[in-house]
């Protein structure tokens, strides 16, 4: 039976520990590990085989890749390609998936922790408060080395008021402030700016899109930064259904005086038949 295998494995924010055990078995199991080290911290090394061989793609094309997955194919070897965060988020991976399909390497792909949500639990934080957010936008300012498609301006997705996480535009702090601005957010709306968020040099600002470029430049910080923005940053005084006395799902009954009491504080609002799992 053939060994060879391509796994794209999501080292997630940084902090070795914040593999997943699944990560880890893969690369203990794999024959090449590819890593780069401009974003991944060593320690996730760690977890190789002796005899193992390892390179740092930091400096290396897809073209540079190549080689390494041809001699994975003729001498049957598996690969473990480490990704920092999430491989689907930004991680470069489709190309490299579409690689191994025309040289007739199978695939797979080891999700992992992404920064914004490795931020969100440094600084005790909920993405998603009831009544005050329910969706998160995961972006990047336009412009840069990649284009943003057309719909995907970051004033447009300011529009929508949700909570959102702006990834590799901290070189333009500036313009990142007044995309959010003029796309209506309040001047002071919470922002954290995370820099190398879980690394040993890890920092963590509050501040507000009003003072967002300003807390970016006396930090003198230009890359590995993510800013997450929004008013669930500061929400507090709400509640979620999930653990209400008067919510009910297939495991809990609810309290009936619970239960009229949360009808009547939303009159409009009735759970469907069927659906009292809903857990918002």
């Amino acid at each position: 039976m053939r060994r060879a295998k391509v796994w794209f494995v999501g080292a997630g924010p940084g902090a070795p520990d914040l593999l997943t055990l699944r990560a880890a078995r893969v690369i203990a199991e794999a024959d090449i590990v590819i890593w780069a080290a401009s974003l991944v911290q060593p320690g996730v090394l760690a977890h190789a085989r002796p005899g193992a061989q390892i390179v740092d793609s930091a400096a290396l094309p897809l073209e540079g890749i190549r080689p390494l997955y041809e001699r994975a194919v003729a001498e049957d070897l598996v690969v473990a390609r480490v990704h920092s965060g999430d491989p689907a988020l930004w991680g470069a991976v489709a190309e490299q998936r579409e690689l191994c399909e025309q040289l007739g390497l199978p695939h797979e792909t080891v999700p992992g922790v992404s920064a914004y949500a490795a931020v969100a639990a440094i600084a005790g934080r909920e993405l998603t408060v009831p009544e005050v957010a329910q969706s998160v936008i995961l972006t990047r300012l336009g412009g840069g080395k990649t284009p943003v498609p057309a719909g995907e301006d970051l004033a447009g997705l300011a529009r929508h008021g949700a909570t959102m996480a702006v990834f590799l535009s901290a070189a333009r702090s500036g313009q990142v402030q007044a995309a959010l601005l003029s796309g209506g957010y309040p001047p002071d709306t919470p922002v954290l700016v995370a820099h190398r968020a879980t690394w040993p040099d890890e920092l963590v600002a509050e501040c507000t899109v009003a003072t967002l470029a300003r807390t970016a430049r006396d930090h003198k910080l230009w890359k590995h930064t993510l800013f997450l923005i929004g008013p669930a940053l500061a929400a507090r005084g709400t509640r979620s259904h999930l653990y209400h006395p008067g919510h009910f799902h297939g495991h809990r009954r609810a309290d009936l005086a619970a239960r009229r009491s949360l009808r009547q504080a939303r009159p409009g609002e009735r759970s469907p038949e069927g659906r009292g799992d809903d857990r918002r």
